[in-house]
């Protein structure tokens, strides 16, 4: 044997590899390429903040609609009253068994909570908001009845469960008469179910507006690297390698793009938030303005980062493809 490989290891010892080891390249090699993509976008920062800035405010519109959408939910979740039912008893129902009465509706997976309104505070009621306590003074008895308040779970606080329970409330031998103003529920489900269609096809339009973008700077940044991926492809190198440095660039465009728009949401909040609390105050109404949940913003950029993905790799898979050696 030759002084040149005396003490080499010769056959299968050569190319043994632990698992470890090839664990290690493989994340060393992975580090390496996204270290070096993040290095392309800084040594073209203009071009790049450019791409990164229109990323982040097509993001940030259904961003910013999601958040009013949010607010103007929890704002109507206060508006329990719309789904409120208004149950009036007979007038010869006894004051036991108005008290059977509660405390069977209690029982009701239904029902949330009830409040009793009895005919003596109801014509109290009536006599200072009214304006005719003299007159009413006179009465020989109190022609108005007992009514109890019933407030549906937020399960059943929908119009069509609402409407359900009111006509099973209806059913009970002292109830006289049930009301439930069902018009206005229905409107205001109806004016947050059209909010949310809205949303939903602003940040579809938008996120494909992203995808195209994404992969239309991925296409340049392939053409202006065609020669380089020749070589590369001569050498021998495979299509994952060759592909990873631009889906990390999309991995990055996406990343920072939701972080700016996150950024730019907050900012945005920030400014309309005075001028909500004015016109809250002359409601005497306080209302605070959420703004993204930690949950929200993972949400956001996870989103962002699957957009900056997709468009990298539908431009790659196909634009790579064609450069092939001669």
């Amino acid at each position: 044997m030759s002084l040149l490989f005396k003490g080499r290891p010769q056959g299968a010892q050569m190319s043994h590899i632990s698992m470890l080891q090839r664990l290690m390249m493989f994340f060393v090699s992975h580090v390496r390429q996204a270290l070096g993509s993040l290095g392309e976008l800084w040594r073209a920062p203009a071009a790049s903040l450019m791409t990164i800035g229109v990323l982040g405010l097509s993001i940030t519109l259904p961003s910013t609609l999601y958040v009013m959408v949010k607010n103007a939910e929890q704002l109507s979740a206060g508006w329990e009253q719309a789904s409120e039912i208004s149950l009036f008893l007979r007038q010869d129902t006894r004051p036991a068994d108005v008290q059977q009465l509660i405390t069977r509706l209690s029982l009701w997976p239904e029902i949330d909570s009830l409040v009793h309104i009895s005919k003596a505070d109801a014509l109290e009621e009536f006599k200072q908001l009214s304006g005719f306590g003299d007159a009413l003074t006179h009465l020989d008895s109190n022609p108005l009845p007992d009514v109890i308040l019933v407030t549906p779970t937020e399960r059943h606080a929908s119009p069509s469960s609402a409407s359900r329970l009111l006509d099973k409330l209806r059913k009970e031998r002292e109830v006289e008469l049930g009301k439930l103003d069902i018009e206005w529920l229905e409107r205001l489900h109806g004016f947050l179910g059209i909010a949310r269609d809205v949303v939903g096809v602003v940040a579809l339009l938008l996120f494909l507006a992203v995808v195209l973008i994404i992969g239309n700077t991925i296409r340049l940044n392939i053409s202006n690297k065609r020669d380089e991926i020749l070589v590369m492809k001569l050498v021998g190198a495979t299509d994952a390698f060759i592909h990873r440095p631009f889906l990390y660039t999309g991995f990055w465009y996406g990343l920072l793009g939701g972080i700016l728009a996150w950024f730019a949401v907050s900012l945005l909040l920030w400014w309309v938030d005075g001028s909500i609390r004015y016109v809250s105050s002359l409601y005497q109404s306080p209302f605070e303005l959420s703004g993204l949940s930690a949950s929200d913003l993972l949400l956001m950029l996870a989103m962002s980062v699957m957009l900056g993905l997709a468009g990298s790799m539908i431009s790659v898979h196909r634009h790579v493809r064609e450069i092939e050696p001669r």
